[in-house]
């Protein structure tokens, strides 16, 4: 049985970045983008109005003094004349500003009359003027790799980069496995229960950046098993559930073994969890997840997440950790890590009670783990733990 570490260190060597392909902006939410993207054009492309109201040549402007209008600058509709002492152009925002205009006073400053205005004692001091290039310039870099969200969809829109290269999802096929289980909208016989881990865990690596392929339920034989493992070829990892511990219908290891798996490792010291194994099958990563529900949902977490980011190209290693108070005391640690399903609020975390690993209503209430090392002695409220957050 090895540690925690040592487990995720054998796991990350299972993958590595993945090819990179192009795709339209429309279509890169969510995606990594894989290399440096530099601006093809300044943003503002020309000094533009950042007020509605009238460009004058002077930022020396006083209560009284009048100016003549003499045309008119909208967005997309340049003013083309020059603007000289004494005049002005109607502008507004977003508007390309005249030549020889250096200022904008805000329509609120002035008042009009036919083609004359007059500033009032109001005025501000502020020239309402973004430069040309205030955002940024043609060259300017959106450094890889990095998550796409909408902002970064926004910046490279307006930088007019059409198509971004981003990583290959990597393709993640899972298989639910033992004689108890059915889908999700059949009826089960009274021994039986419903595969609910499968689609938590395909959830789990979709918003991670994956694509899913959900093979059908796995029954404890060797001929449906085989069945179903021939069927994740072209997988980039494969990850089965259940069928991994020690006892008489658990074949995973067996059956895999006979399709040529290389075992990295098989058990963890960590609960839930311990039942875990990792290897691969030709080029396919694969790890076997604990059937427990909970075991299984916190193994993606500490485990498979990771192996994505660097399939993704992303920086890879332990989840994040922050560390916060407990609101409540927690007795001694066991010698395995333990990653309790917890909740934070109010700047503090408190574990549920209830920890066992079949509970998916605890899990689903849970927005933290608390980890706690081997042997961690008795916690007080007040005192700091790591958490990690969900």
């Amino acid at each position: 049985m090895i540690s925690v570490a040592e487990a995720l260190s054998a796991v990350l060597k299972l993958g590595s970045p993945l090819d990179v392909e192009l795709v339209s902006l429309a279509e890169a939410d969510g995606r990594v983008l894989a290399q440096d993207v530099a601006a093809t054009r300044n943003q503002p492309p020309f000094s533009a109005s950042a007020m509605d109201g009238y460009a004058v040549s002077t930022t020396d402007v006083f209560e009284g003094d009048q100016f003549t209008v003499i045309g008119e600058a909208a967005a997309g509709h340049r003013f083309d004349g020059v603007v000289g002492a004494g005049q002005t152009v109607r502008i507004f925002t977003g508007a390309p500003m005249p030549e020889g205009a250096e200022r904008v006073v805000i329509q609120e400053d002035v008042t009009r009359d036919g083609d004359v205005v007059v500033l009032q004692g109001t005025l501000d001091t502020g020239r309402h003027v973004r430069p040309a290039g205030g955002d940024f310039k043609t060259g300017d870099v959106i450094t890889a790799p990095r998550r796409l969200g909408p902002s970064d969809i926004a910046l490279l829109a307006s930088m007019n980069v059409a198509r971004v290269p981003v990583r290959r999802r990597p393709v993640v096929a899972i298989i639910a496995t033992g004689d108890e289980l059915v889908s999700p909208g059949e009826t089960p016989r009274d021994d039986q229960i419903i595969a609910s881990n499968s689609l938590g865990l395909a959830a789990m690596f979709r918003s991670a950046g994956a694509e899913t392929r959900l093979l059908p339920i796995a029954k404890d034989t060797p001929s449906s098993l085989e069945m179903a493992l021939s069927l994740a070829e072209g997988a980039d990892l494969l990850v089965t559930i259940g069928g991994a511990s020690v006892g008489d219908h658990d074949i995973v290891a067996d059956v895999a073994g006979n399709l040529g798996l290389e075992r990295q490792f098989y058990k963890v010291a960590m609960r839930p969890g311990k039942p875990l194994m990792a290897g691969r099958i030709g080029q396919m990563a694969m790890i076997g997840l604990p059937g427990n529900p909970v075991s299984s949902m916190v193994c993606g977490e500490v485990f498979i997440k990771p192996l994505l980011d660097r399939f993704l190209g992303l920086p890879a290693g332990p989840r994040m950790r922050i560390t916060l108070p407990l609101a409540a005391p927690l007795g001694a640690n066991s010698q395995r890590e333990h990653y309790m399903r917890a909740i934070t609020e109010d700047g503090a975390v408190k574990s549920f009670e209830r920890q066992d690993s079949s509970l998916l209503t605890v899990l689903a209430c849970a927005n933290a783990l608390i980890v706690r090392p081997p042997g961690d002695p008795a916690r007080d409220e007040g005192d700091r733990v790591q958490v990690i957050t969900l």
